[in-house]
């Protein structure tokens, strides 16, 4: 029966000494740094969006005017229409 086996304490050893070796070391020896890149179509997408943002603002208000005073009509049909493809259940 073996109570100690070479081989569990050499790899405890290794942790014990900071876990480091020869190829760790090289490793973080050479650090790439990190880039990003942003492709073209979200730079556009970007200028689009900061272009709409008085539009969108302006709307906004529209809305929040026509809450408040009551005026704001909800087409339940329309919503529901959107909601349907959500809801359909598979046929049995």
């Amino acid at each position: 029966m073996k109570l100690n086996e070479i081989g569990r304490i050499a790899g405890i050893q290794k942790y014990a000494a900071g876990g480091r070796d020869k190829q760790s070391d090289h490793a973080s020896s050479i650090r790439r740094k990190d880039e990003v890149s942003i492709s073209p179509e979200a730079k556009e997408l970007l200028e689009s969006q900061r272009t709409n943002q008085a539009e969108r603002a302006n709307k906004l208000n529209e809305l929040k005017q026509s809450v408040s005073t009551g005026t704001y009509h909800v087409e339940a049909g329309k919503i529901a229409d959107k909601l349907l493809p959500y809801l359909k259940f598979p046929k049995e």
